[in-house]
């Protein structure tokens, strides 16, 4: 049986390495809460720390996200300002940012600040993305004229896996060349 002492020396062994597996993490990357917390999980798995029960090691993961979370190391406000507008200037649509944004664990409020500050600096946002992706893969208005219309339906269904819907997505198609070149050259 092991004594209550070395219990808690054990723990508190565990939450330095925990703390010393954060900082090496948000040292490389810049983490949301959400995927910090499964790296922890993830590592302490893989690691040959003594056991010790899950449930104590999701509160120890707690503990320490939520110390950097105060301590401003990571920040899913900023996580998701910062993320959404990389993506905006890959040229990916507003469904795809926010689809992005759940998968990263991120909290909806901060996902909905995140897209109205998207939508403030530009409305049509979504058709000027979805015009960096035609320039990015040369479809639609990036076409030669001869080809546009042998491949309408391939660069439709092109522009709606990247998350554009039909309307924008054939506003788009329907441009002319000379319009095309103009909002490219204003991009």
């Amino acid at each position: 049986m092991i004594p209550i002492k070395n219990k808690k020396k054990n723990l508190e062994m565990t939450i330095e390495e925990m703390r010393r597996f954060a900082f090496n993490y948000i040292e490389k990357y810049t983490p949301s809460k959400q995927q910090l917390k499964t790296y922890l999980l993830k590592k302490y798995l893989k690691s040959s720390i003594s056991p010790i029960k899950k449930s104590d090691i999701t509160d120890l993961i707690n503990v320490v996200t939520e110390d950097l979370e105060k301590t401003k190391f990571i920040n899913d406000k900023f996580y998701s300002e910062t993320k959404s507008k990389n993506l905006i200037q890959r040229g990916s649509s507003i469904n795809k940012i926010r689809n992005y944004l759940i998968s990263k664990g991120i909290q909806d409020k901060y996902i909905q600040d995140a897209i109205n500050k998207i939508k403030e600096n530009n409305e049509d946002q979504d058709f000027f993305s979805a015009i960096k992706i035609c320039k990015k893969k040369r479809i639609g208005p990036a076409r030669d004229d001869d080809n546009r219309s042998l491949f309408y339906k391939k660069d439709i269904s092109i522009l709606a896996r990247s998350g554009f819907d039909f309307e924008t997505s054939k506003k788009v198609m329907d441009i002319n060349k000379e319009d095309y070149v103009r909002i490219i050259n204003f991009l």
